[in-house]
């Protein structure tokens, strides 16, 4: 196990410090003054790197795909609105109490056409994640998203959700401001909405603080993303709590857990979860957002195309018999 996603593979980080000390200027002066031809090694030693990379990077276990879908790097909700959408003008607010900054949504046009967009926003320094209490909504949140949900149908635009948190707050404030209501009034509101939903999960789907955002026509999921019912610390630490063990007892435990949930992006498909799963760039969307972002932006456009070719009653009716399938098991006769 490894606790820290830059450690996944220590051949990895040697090759790219050997990469970045060699494009140095100094380094890059030194050679040519020699005759050493740099750029012919720089293209082997790349060409090396992206060979360990997609070797590692394909077999990773469920707990590393939770540590790469946290990475610090990892691009955000507004790093892809500002990557894939044009004039995106955001609002604030749920005209009930407060505004929550773990949510963002406003306004926005893909490909020339508008939208309305929703996502979950962790924040890159301490100050922004404290901010935006590290992904984590409460009621708050949830009702800002309902509420341009609702703005979404009511103008008749497709409504677009990115998927990135955690779990909902579980703090004092929330539950007094009644956060598991919040989460229960969108799946049933936004499950009647008669306008085309999209949902993208770009890192962590974590509980109902990810399903009181997901309920939607389609649901796209990044390749090394992750998607359950609870994380894999707090399953492990329901199941197999115990102050005695040790550190490393209770990280085997956490990976146990990570397993058993099927969080993956690949078993989310293959139980029907998701529609589709979405590569990302060799060693994870962090190191190509742009990259990533055209692999979103071309998805979104191709599901919205053959969604609002449906009438509202379809879209509704499919949406009801998708979820309704979820979790469907039949008893075996003796």
């Amino acid at each position: 196990m490894q606790s820290n996603p830059s450690d996944i593979d220590r051949t990895i980080t040697e090759l790219e410090d050997i990469i970045a000390t060699l494009k140095s200027p100094a380094n890059r002066s030194r050679a040519i003054a020699e005759g050493i031809d740099i750029d012919r090694e720089l293209v082997r030693l790349e060409e090396e790197l992206q060979q360990v990379l997609a070797q590692r990077y394909a077999s990773l276990s469920p707990w590393e795909k939770t540590v790469l879908a946290r990475h610090k790097d990892r691009p955000y909700s507004l790093d892809y609105v500002r990557l894939i959408f044009d004039e995106f003008f955001e609002l604030w607010g749920d005209r009930l109490a407060n505004n929550d900054e773990a949510v963002i949504g406003g306004l926005a046009r893909l490909n020339g056409e508008p939208v309305v967009v929703i996502g979950q926003q962790k924040g890159r320094d301490l100050k922004e994640r404290q901010r935006r209490n590290f992904g984590s909504a409460r009621a708050e949140g949830f009702r800002k998203a309902l509420r341009l949900a609702k703005l979404a149908e009511k103008f008749h635009k497709p409504l677009i959700s990115f998927i990135d948190t955690a779990g909902a707050a579980a703090d004092l404030r929330a539950e007094e401001h009644g956060v598991s209501e919040a989460i229960a009034r969108n799946l049933r509101e936004v499950a009647l909405l008669r306008t085309p939903i999209l949902i993208a999960v770009i890192g962590e789907g974590g509980s109902g603080g990810a399903l009181g955002m997901a309920v939607g026509d389609r649901i796209l999921m990044l390749e090394h993303a992750i998607y359950s019912v609870i994380s894999p610390e707090g399953c492990a630490a329901i199941l197999w709590h115990d102050k005695s063990q040790s550190p490393e007892a209770q990280r085997e435990k956490t990976a146990q857990a990570a397993d058993a949930l099927k969080l993956t992006a690949q078993n989310a498909l293959r139980l029907g979860v998701v529609d589709e799963v979405l590569p990302e760039p060799v060693g994870g969307a962090h190191r190509d957002p742009v990259a990533m972002a055209a692999t979103i932006k071309n998805a979104l456009c191709s599901h919205l195309g053959e969604l609002c070719r449906l009438s509202a009653d379809e879209l509704v009716d499919a949406r009801y018999r998708r979820f309704r399938k979820l979790g469907a098991w039949a008893e075996q006769e003796d």
